[in-house]
């Protein structure tokens, strides 16, 4: 029988990719580790417990929060600074970013921003939902974060993962050197690297995309999509379109199995929904990290200038090939962003 690498081990193991961290890195990763583990059981328990459904508030994006939304945000805040090794955390569910005051935490190296339950609007149709997670080394010197510490280029991030809840729940991270996935054995509690050195491929066939918002696309967009619905058995034409809704369960299958995600402007909403810092940030240096390209259609996802916490992109993320076919259909008819 093969030994089995546990998360825990493999952090250890890693140290040495930060020998500057001198291990606060390691207790970021395992604060993240924990959380995940507690949201998870909550996850299993929905519907057996009073866990789903709205609270009957919006967060500040606007969008209406469930209460494991509420109930994971938590959980993350108080993981993150109950290790003290981070000086703040900057949240999708909240409107600004949280310092904080502790002695340890202020004199951390670190800050988080993320997405604690993305796909929440599926959390009560049994649908796979995730959390993303990216992580920056501040720039202030020491003290409670502040705005600066968040506001970086993607370029600038030292770790970037996500978690599945789904038919089984794992873990998939990044420090700068691969990707690697961990798969939780409920039975003992434990992440297992069960994905070691992911990698996407080159190419794929699916497309994943909200195609009920097609009348409202770039031109660029339309013709892309008419792109992969085309019978070309040369370019194994026609794709096939895979929507699930959820961003993590989108992005985790085409990463696995090859493939591109749009969320385009539109006419309504010219920037997307998708937030730079909380959600195409970090999958952006996963995908990079796999072998695959992000981009807002024009420009590297991680070059883009940081200007505000809830700050908003276009994304079209997967397949290195895909994605460059959709940057020239893009580039065609010059329908450049409105904030690039």
């Amino acid at each position: 029988m093969s030994r089995v690498t546990t998360l825990a081990e493999f952090i250890v193991e890693k140290q040495t990719d930060f020998p500057y961290a001198q291990g606060e890195l390691s207790r970021l990763l395992t604060a993240i580790r924990l959380a995940a583990k507690i949201v998870n059981r909550e996850v299993n328990k929905a519907g057996l417990v009073d866990i789903l459904g709205a609270v009957g508030g919006e967060n500040v994006q606007g969008e209406e929060q469930q209460k494991l939304d509420v109930f994971a945000n938590e959980r993350f805040i108080n993981a993150l600074e109950n290790q003290g090794v981070v000086c703040g955390v900057a949240s999708e569910e909240n409107e600004d970013f949280i310092p904080f005051h502790s002695d340890m935490a202020q004199q951390s190296k670190y800050v988080v921003a993320m997405d604690p339950l993305d796909g929440s609007s599926n959390i009560d149709v049994n649908v796979s939902i995730g959390t993303i997670f990216s992580i920056f080394r501040r720039v202030t010197d020491h003290g409670p974060a502040q705005l600066e510490d968040f506001l970086q280029k993607g370029l600038e991030q030292v770790a970037a993962g996500y978690v599945i809840y789904g038919s089984s729940t794992m873990l998939v991270y990044s420090t700068g050197n691969g990707v690697n996935g961990f798969t939780l054995d409920s039975s003992i509690g434990v992440f297992c690297l069960s994905h070691p050195k992911m990698r996407i491929p080159e190419t794929g066939k699916i497309y994943s995309i909200n195609e009920g918002n097609y009348v409202h696309f770039p031109q660029g967009v339309k013709e892309y999509l008419k792109y992969c619905q085309d019978h070309d058995p040369a370019t194994n034409r026609p794709y096939t379109a895979r929507y699930i809704g959820s961003l993590v369960a989108d992005f985790h299958r085409n990463l696995i199995k090859g493939g591109i995600y749009i969320y385009p402007g539109t006419t309504k909403n010219p920037n997307g929904k998708l937030r730079l810092l909380y959600e195409c940030d970090p999958l952006a240096f996963l995908i990079e990290q796999a072998g695959g390209r992000a981009s807002n259609g024009f420009k590297r996802i991680m070059e883009l200038d940081a200007t505000e916490l809830h700050q908003r992109t276009p994304m079209f993320i997967g397949s290195t090939k895909m994605v460059e076919e959709a940057e020239a259909f893009m580039a065609k008819y010059q329908e450049v962003p409105a904030r690039s």
